[in-house]
């Protein structure tokens, strides 16, 4: 086999805010490997900012995969352990070298006949940008919302209350992701208030590592579902500890930032053991990557919405099969 990388920055359409800033693009590394005629391409799909391995030799990483890409695939994991976005782009290269075209996880998905249903993701703002986002998904056919907070939680609570006048829970679920926004205290209001709203649930309240949030978990009316809590935590064991301590109601799993599919199995298998659920969620990769996380996900039959409708978000994006059709994210040639 050979191999090689290449660098590949997406562009916004919109510059799309969240509780760590503004961003207007995305960096990302393409990888490629070839047999007998044969390609197989991959998304390393770090998150400069996020990703555990946003780290400066990261390229010299990739560099050195290459030259060794013939070494045994867990010689390879075992080098990469630090490097989770890397250990995702091999896993898809290596599965597409298999299967061909553009496919990682053949199935019913696949061939075009199913789909697996998403929330509808609402971008931080102000209240009218917001209102407006939500009216457009609301239109769509969406009965699943995840809104980001975290920025100004006054006017994001006004939002919210006014959605909840003109749709009760039952008809209408809606998520939030607070990206660590909150302090401990905060949190404690933030989280009575939302079940007052009827939500469903809140993605990492406060930031990962918090001593506080376990305590937080335990006497929360409001689910709580770590998301950065799991980034860095790459032992099984470690794994295991940091579910049994803080004991969440949910996970979020994003393959990108969490070592890949395989890595994402860890934590599905240690999550359903504690009888904790989880969804899976994309990371602004590019439709490469996106592609590959929908096809995995479709594999593990959780019912519940999913958090992968980002792939229009780019104006330099590459050709996807995927097509959104309301909140059904299906897989069409």
């Amino acid at each position: 086999m050979n191999a090689q990388f290449t660098r590949h920055e997406l562009i916004f359409k919109q510059a799309s805010g969240t509780s760590r800033g503004v961003l207007t693009t995305k960096e990302t590394y393409l990888l490629e490997i070839s047999k007998n005629g044969q390609k197989g391409i991959g998304e390393c799909a770090i998150f400069r900012g996020l990703s555990y391995d946003d780290v400066p030799d990261y390229e010299e990483k990739l560099t050195w995969l290459c030259k060794n890409i013939n070494l045994d695939f867990e010689v390879l994991k075992k080098e990469l352990l630090h490097y989770p976005s890397i250990i995702f782009g091999l896993e898809q290269a290596l599965l597409n070298l298999e299967h061909g075209e553009d496919l990682y996880f053949p199935s019913d998905f696949t061939d075009g006949k199913d789909s697996i249903k998403i929330n509808g993701l609402i971008w931080m703002g102000n209240a009218d940008f917001m209102q407006s986002q939500i009216e457009e998904k609301l239109a769509k056919g969406f009965d699943c919302i995840k809104l980001k907070i975290g920025v100004d939680w006054k006017s994001e609570k006004e939002i919210i209350k006014k959605l909840r006048e003109k749709f009760p829970k039952e008809q209408l679920e809606l998520r939030v992701d607070a990206n660590g926004a909150f302090s401990y205290e905060e949190a404690r209001m933030v989280l009575q208030e939302l079940a007052d709203l009827g939500i469903h649930s809140i993605e990492q309240p406060m930031k990962a590592g918090s001593q506080f949030m376990a305590k937080l978990c335990a006497e929360t009316p409001t689910p709580i579902a770590l998301d950065e809590e799991l980034i860095g935590i790459i032992d099984f064991e470690e794994k295991k500890k940091l579910l049994e301590t803080i004991k969440p109601q949910y996970i979020i799993l994003k393959p990108a930032l969490v070592g890949g599919f395989s890595g994402s199995d860890e934590w599905i298998a240690i999550a359903e053991s504690l009888g904790i659920n989880w969804w899976i969620t994309s990371a602004l990769e590019s439709n490469i990557g996106l592609n590959a996380i929908c096809q995995y996900t479709y594999t593990k039959k959780n019912p519940l919405p999913q958090g992968l409708g980002t792939g229009a978000l780019f104006t330099n994006n590459f050709e996807t099969h995927l097509q959104l059709e309301g909140d059904q994210m299906w897989h069409k040639k």
